[in-house]
């Protein structure tokens, strides 16, 4: 298993889900499946981060069943020495009660005949909803089981609730466990991006032949080196006009002294993900124009930064970093004054959108997008609606959620420039995007990924060592 967290955390997460399910609940929980990748290869096994949250287990062909009373019941693969030869170590149910903590374990073939007696006298059955293939299908012939005992006196479940409502609003807080391991991976990250950074100036200043897949071979090799298991997501390496392709990919372009290079990459650590965004010059030295435009990101960044605090609502980064990419706008000359009118008619008109089109962060764990609602439960009702400027829809706005510490979003504004009627020409083709982790913290938030520089004298000085 690649986990630092104890397994009584885990035993703890498990009690804390079964107190949310009822005396007569049960919850059913699957890891993710092995998926082939051609004919006689698989992708690299990652588990459901679900699954992982409450066990700890990164085995495939693995379930877990916890009933109300906090009674916890795993199935995983049973030790098999030929299979154990080709394709390593399995645990087996002997030894998963001891090393999990759980109550019992059975071989995953005995799923068919065990999860039914789980099953009966149980009044809600708890599944994760249209996230796994062919698990309401599965749950539903258990169920069909039981009823076939109903004449015998047993009882079958007759309401199905979503698990992933339960275990969503578990993760969306972060246990000094999991801040610690975010904090490791976010600092190998960090190393990674400083890497790539000295790596692309060294090579053009050599005269080499410098391209986007080797930055991004530099993210892989800092990553397993650091002890990471491998990248948190598909890292995005964009050099000059590809930067402005929010989810740029093709990673095969040549890197050019005088161009930009946007990187989004981080690495994952046992089950967690980081996720960090640099833009830096490739050669070491901002033009004028993409410093002015670099300057905005930042400030708007720190604007959103400093309002990431407890009681704020989830969505005041944005409104902050909004009001200071517009104004960098006017200011530089990319909105022109005389057509979009004033900062207040920017914002209200979503002139920026053209510019900025994303949100400014996201939660982040587990997966680089992570498990929690944007909507404050207790507020979910609350529904204003206004007219979208730029299409005519009408928006329904909801009560965004309030933050809370050990919660852990990203800030992530930025500026992409696509040459156009009235767009400066100095400015064409230049994608900026700055992007760090934050966890909320009792006084405010604490970037953790500040471990690779940020401000533009500081890229600068970097590269030039």
């Amino acid at each position: 298993m690649n986990t630092s967290v104890p397994t009584s955390v885990y035993a703890q997460r498990r009690a804390r889900m079964a107190q949310q399910l009822g005396d007569n609940g049960i919850a059913i929980l699957p890891t993710a499946p092995e998926r082939q990748r051609n004919r006689d290869s698989d992708f690299l096994f990652r588990h459901d981060s679900y699954f992982y949250y409450l066990t700890g287990f990164t085995e495939p062909n693995a379930w877990l069943v916890v009933t109300g009373d906090g009674h916890s019941t795993l199935f995983c693969q049973p030790k098999d020495l030929e299979r154990e030869i080709w394709d390593g170590y399995r645990l087996g149910p002997d030894a998963a009660v001891g090393a999990l903590g759980v109550d019992a374990a059975f071989p995953v073939g005995d799923l068919d005949q065990q999860v039914p007696k789980l099953l009966e006298n149980r009044e809600v059955v708890w599944f994760p909803f249209a996230t796994h293939q062919g698990l309401e299908q599965r749950v539903a012939g258990w169920l069909n089981q039981v009823r076939a005992r109903v004449r015998y006196g047993a009882l079958c479940p007759e309401q199905q609730r979503d698990l992933c409502a339960v275990l969503d609003e578990m993760r969306l807080v972060k246990d000094a466990h999991e801040q610690d391991i975010m904090r490791r991976a976010a600092a190998i990250s960090a190393r990674a991006h400083v890497r790539a950074m000295k790596t692309s100036a060294r090579m053009l200043r050599e005269g080499r032949d410098l391209r986007e897949y080797h930055l991004d071979a530099e993210l892989l090799h800092e990553f397993r080196m650091g002890g990471s298991q491998y990248p948190a997501y598909g890292s995005i390496v964009a050099a000059g006009a590809n930067a402005c392709v929010l989810h740029y990919r093709a990673d095969v372009a040549p890197v050019r002294a005088g161009e930009l290079v946007l990187i989004d990459a981080g690495c994952e650590l046992d089950g967690y993900a980081s996720d960090i965004t640099r833009t830096f010059p490739a050669d070491g030295r901002f033009t004028g124009p993409q410093r002015a435009l670099y300057d905005i990101v930042l400030a708007s960044q720190e604007a959103a930064a400093a309002v990431t605090k407890p009681g704020a609502r989830f969505t005041d980064p944005h409104d902050a970093a909004v009001k200071v990419l517009a104004q960098g706008m006017l200011d530089v000359g990319l909105l022109a004054k005389d057509k979009v009118g004033t900062l207040d008619d920017v914002i209200e008109k979503r002139a920026y959108f053209p510019f900025y089109m994303h949100r400014t962060g996201h939660w982040l764990g587990m997966d680089v997008h992570d498990a929690g609602g944007y909507v404050e439960p207790g507020e979910v009702g609350q529904v204003s609606e206004r007219k979208d400027p730029l299409s005519g829809e009408i928006i329904k706005n909801r009560p965004s959620r309030i933050l809370q510490p050990g919660m852990v979003l990203t800030i992530e504004p930025g500026l992409y420039v696509r040459p156009g009627e009235g767009v400066p020409e100095q400015f064409h083709h230049i994608g900026i995007r700055i992007e760090d982790d934050a966890i909320v913290t009792h006084q405010g938030c604490d970037l953790i990924t500040r471990g690779v520089p940020v401000k533009a004298d500081e890229i600068e000085a970097l590269m030039r060592d």
